[in-house]
């Protein structure tokens, strides 16, 4: 939003600040997504903006009056209780940067939130909106709506990257936007959460400028709007304040949704604004190009964060792989699964011997099923969002190609890391395990030997050297992953 100390200008309004009160006039515009060309369509739209934002602004939201001539009207404006400029979010948020905390604020805008969105209208029309199928359509009708700007405003190669990225995530997350409708995590929201519409009173929270114009754009997910207000805070410069926000409102609400669902959103939410930016730059607004640009590329950046990952953490005994895959998810939201953990709880509990080579639960039927399991979990954790790390020694070439099936049936990326280090390193770490009883591994030097002699080449998997410091193991390991 452009603004002057008077008037204001956005892509499909004019704002007049006239002492205590403001003054919004839609423009006679046809965007495609909004036609205001007709007087009666602007007097609609006014009155379903005052009714809509009264649910999180009754007090600002003074009504719809009349602009007449000679007695007859000829539009119409909503009317508005004017804020206190310095008690926007955005202007609390720049002066943090000077020192001055936010987190309270941000923390009673959350609480705010929550409390909204469980009051919020809920039915089967509102939680179509959230299905794969309309998100697809939403991301489209949005490619279509930007396609005359790309190229002349926006980068080709970014947009192609976008489109790629977005739809290859909806592709695979149909069971995780299931279950977010089926918790009833849908409702009739905001839809437009920005730091310069929440304004932080002495007496609460007031949020403005919900979506009025479409039914369709304010039906989302709860996690969609928490990803807008992200999203704009980190747009701001304050990522800090981005995830703060983040964790107030998912503690809260008790909501722990993945960060591939919120990265995923927010990139939705940078598109619309970066499209909405080209059009005030078609409008004659020069700086909007810049600000479409940085926005494109905020939300090509959103959608590689939100990728999911099936990571193959694998290696002989000894190598290392268990503690790299630990510490992995210790680092990030991934979800670890261990093939010894799965193998101990499909054997006989009162086996407590470890049977030889190839026998009982290394046997080559009992490691296949074991193999098998794990994948079908990942399968199930990937398909709701959630990146895993397979820890096992993948060593069998078949059991490699049946976890790349997994990750392409579920539009995830797959990352193989072959953990790697000296034979007397390996040898040291197994019988210091043993000795200590240190984890769940069975394998001694003789199963090391075996499984190294019947391993399959692995030229698909990067090699990660576990023999150096583990800060620096893992952060080789944590550059892998960031350039898939």
């Amino acid at each position: 939003m452009s603004a002057s100390p008077d008037i204001a200008e956005t892509h499909i309004s004019l704002l007049f600040f006239v002492g205590e009160r403001v003054y919004k006039l839609r423009k006679p515009v046809d965007l495609g997504f909004v036609d205001f060309r007709e007087r009666a369509a602007r007097q609609a739209d006014c009155a379903r903006e005052v009714a809509l934002n009264r649910r999180l602004a009754p007090d600002v939201y003074l009504g719809v009056a009349d602009l007449g001539l000679n007695g007859e009207p000829i539009d119409h404006m909503v009317v508005m209780r004017r804020m206190p400029a310095e008690r926007r979010l955005a202007a609390l948020v720049a002066m943090a940067k000077s020192g001055a905390g936010v987190d309270e604020w941000l923390g009673r805008v959350a609480a705010t939130l929550v409390s909204f969105h469980r009051g919020a209208q809920r039915s089967t029309e509102i939680s179509a909106a959230a299905t794969a199928q309309a998100l697809t359509a939403s991301w489209e009708d949005n490619f279509a709506q930007t396609a005359a700007f790309v190229g002349p405003v926006l980068d080709p190669a970014v947009d192609r990257d976008i489109r790629t990225l977005a739809l290859r995530w909806l592709d695979g997350r149909e069971p995780l936007l299931r279950s977010r409708i089926a918790e009833g995590r849908v409702c009739d929201g905001h839809g437009d959460l920005q730091a310069e519409d929440i304004f932080c009173l002495d007496d609460g929270v007031r949020i403005l400028d919900c979506v009025e114009f479409s039914d369709v754009l304010r039906y989302c997910d709860v996690s969609a709007d928490v990803a807008f207000l992200a999203m704009d805070l980190e747009r701001l410069g304050d990522p800090g304040a981005a995830a703060g926000f983040v964790v107030a409102y998912r503690e809260l609400a008790g909501d722990p949704f993945p960060e591939s669902l919120l990265h995923h959103y927010c990139a939705s939410r940078a598109y619309v604004r970066a499209k909405v930016s080209c059009l005030r730059a078609a409008q004659g607004a020069e700086a909007a190009r810049d600000t479409a640009r940085r926005l494109h590329d905020l939300a090509l950046s959103y959608l590689r964060r939100a990728r999911v990952a099936l990571v193959l953490v694998g290696g002989l005994p000894g190598s290392g792989k268990s503690t790299l895959a630990r510490r992995l998810a210790e680092r990030s939201e991934f979800v670890v699964l261990h093939s010894d953990e799965i193998r101990r709880g499909s054997s006989d509990p009162t086996s407590e011997a470890a049977p030889a080579y190839g026998a009982g639960r290394y046997s080559e039927s009992t490691t296949g099923a074991v193999y098998a399991e794990m994948l079908g979990r990942a399968a199930e954790l990937v398909g709701l969002g959630r990146s895993v790390v397979l820890d096992a020694s993948w060593v069998d070439q078949r059991r490699r190609a049946a976890a790349l099936a997994v990750a392409r049936r579920t539009s995830s990326d797959l990352v193989e890391l072959c953990c790697d280090v000296a034979p007397e390193v390996a040898r040291a770490r197994i019988l210091s395990r043993a000795s200590g009883h240190a984890d769940l591994s069975e394998a001694t030097p003789e199963v090391r030997a075996h499984m190294a002699a019947g391993m399959d080449p692995w030229p698909s998997a990067t090699v990660v050297e576990t023999s150096g410091e583990p800060a620096e193991v893992l952060a080789r390991a944590l550059e892998i992953l960031d350039t898939r």
